[in-house]
């Protein structure tokens, strides 16, 4: 079982923004000397609810911070990135860090992002395949040119070519699924899912299924299908008990998600409903593991037993607080993995 973290550098309450992000920064040392296997690094723009808007730059900072842990962008929005560029900078971290970069993708919303950076609409509700496909080439091949729908242009160099690493093919990419519209991409492509921590358990294990399904009949070889390694995301809370972990969480979350959650704005200025912030609380301490370790090991175990995935990224920055946040990693890594070896 691989056991990573999940970093949203999140904004708390009365925080300023340099505070999250010295937060986030500090975890990737943490994460390295618990001895887990990696941070997965999130994506936002313009609101509270997290302040790192590329996660490929901050990937490459904890990437030259570290020796040993994997570091995967969870995700890098791609509707409001042009391929070719995110597939050469996750190039650049594939080689400059010897194969420890994961490139994580996803849909993002349709949030006024689309419209900063000149995306529109479009790109949201039909432009993922295409982009996704020209990412993918992008990485695989020593020159790529484009004939789509949104992207036109002449053959040019892959520089630099990500399969310089000792032969080895690379970066892996990984995508953020939460419809069955994206599990079908995901699987057409044969590409792992990192599936969200809203989901319980029942969900998840219908996605994987799902997933199988579309990849075996899309002609992926069995082998390749039953050895994707998806993600669960989640969130981790030690504590000597379960009422200590909760009240931790209890205290901090929700009005992170209240101000963090609430400052989205959608593209054409329609309102979205917004989860209650304290039920939502709630919802992620009954899926996840929080409590004590051995009941956190249980939670991880049972939920790989149900779904079959093995490879996790949680949330550990739930109480807002640096100390502790780096406390939370190293009991983890201290307490909790023991168990589950």
């Amino acid at each position: 079982m691989r056991i990573g973290t999940f970093v949203l550098a999140a904004q708390f309450p009365g925080q300023g923004q340099g505070e999250a992000l010295n937060r986030a920064i500090s975890t990737a040392g943490a994460v390295e000397a618990a001895g887990l296997d990696s941070v997965w690094l999130a994506e936002h723009h313009f609101v509270p609810y997290g302040v790192c808007p590329s996660a490929v730059t901050l990937a490459g900072l904890m990437l030259g911070r570290t020796s040993r842990i994997g570091v995967g962008t969870a995700v890098s929005v791609l509707p409001t990135a042009h391929p070719v560029a995110l597939g050469e900078q996750a190039a650049l971290l594939h080689l400059a860090s010897g194969g420890r970069f994961t490139l994580g993708v996803g849909r993002g919303g349709p949030w006024v992002d689309l419209e900063v950076f000149g995306a529109g609409i479009d790109a949201f509700e039909r432009g993922f395949p295409e982009s996704l496909d020209l990412l993918l080439r992008w990485l695989r091949e020593p020159a790529v040119e484009a004939r789509g729908a949104r992207y036109s242009f002449r053959e040019v160099a892959v520089v630099p070519r990500p399969d310089e690493l000792d032969g080895r093919p690379g970066p892996p990419v990984v995508v953020a699924c939460t419809s069955p519209s994206t599990v079908a991409e995901a699987a057409r492509r044969c590409l792992p899912m990192l599936l969200g921590m809203h989901c319980g358990d029942e969900d998840k294990a219908d996605m994987v299924a799902m997933w199988r399904r579309a990849a075996l009949a899309a002609g992926h070889p069995r082998d390749a299908v039953e050895t994707a390694g998806h993600v669960s995301a989640g969130v981790i809370q030690v504590a000597d008990t379960r009422t200590d972990a909760v009240e931790t969480l209890a205290k901090a979350m929700p009005g992170w998600l209240q101000q963090g959650l609430s400052a989205h704005r959608t593209y054409d200025g329609r309102p979205r409903t917004m989860r209650d912030p304290r039920q939502y609380t709630e919802l992620l301490c009954d899926l996840h593991p929080v409590g004590p370790p051995q009941l956190c090991a249980d939670r991880l175990a049972a939920t790989a037993a149900r779904t079959g995935i093995t490879r996790f990224a949680l949330l550990a920055e739930g109480s807002g607080d640096l100390d502790a946040t780096l406390e939370n990693v190293a009991r983890l890594g201290a307490e909790v993995l023991p168990e589950l070896a």
